[in-house]
């Protein structure tokens, strides 16, 4: 057993029993080839919850400096965490980032780039926008409607694949692309709340 599917056991073993996870819609993630997954961000528990219950291995994109973080540092690159710069053009984590979707891996992303204060969901950033355009992945929405409150029901739905090919045709912006993503997410917490 690999490390990413030692915590991911370890991980739901902790958090399940706190909250109740209702993981709805796990039948629409592709079952292979490049998939961006795009939630949205309401704690900072969501990467694991999105992971624990995702039907495939997801890499993350994480915050440069929790790479710095004793220990952290050194296990995140092994349960499929990479570092990116915020508040500006990380062309590495870029890259990184398309080489994943382009190998047919799954790229879990947070496209309001940080939590939400309110719960509310936030404007998406470009870099959502940017992977869905130049890569030929699956876009899957995914919502977490919580609140991440002991012993009560979260939610982790996990929409249908948003059909890109008329934008992509299009040569949409990339902010435009976000916006398309960041309506799937929204109308996943409407159906769903």
């Amino acid at each position: 057993m690999n490390l990413y599917s030692f915590a991911k056991s370890l991980i739901y073993v902790l958090l399940k029993p706190v909250y109740r996870f209702e993981v709805i819609g796990r039948e629409h993630f592709p079952k292979e080839g490049g998939v961006l997954l795009c939630a949205n961000h309401i704690d900072n528990l969501d990467p694991p919850v999105v992971g624990i219950n995702a039907p495939r291995p997801v890499h993350f994109m994480a915050k440069a400096e929790v790479f710095s973080v004793p220990l952290l540092g050194k296990i995140l690159p092994r349960v499929n965490a990479f570092p990116v710069k915020r508040g500006m053009s990380d062309r590495e984590a870029l890259r990184k980032g398309l080489a994943i979707l382009n190998d047919g891996h799954v790229l879990g992303l947070f496209p309001e780039g940080t939590r939400s204060k309110t719960g509310e969901l936030g404007k998406g950033l470009a870099g959502a926008g940017f992977f869905a355009l130049r890569s030929e992945s699956a876009i899957v929405p995914c919502a977490i409607i919580g609140p991440y409150k002991p012993f009560k029901r979260l939610k982790v739905v996990y929409g249908r694949p948003v059909d890109f090919t008329e934008i992509r045709r299009n040569k949409a912006s990339a902010d435009e692309a976000t916006e398309l993503i960041m309506a799937a997410i929204r109308k996943l917490i409407e159906e769903h709340k």
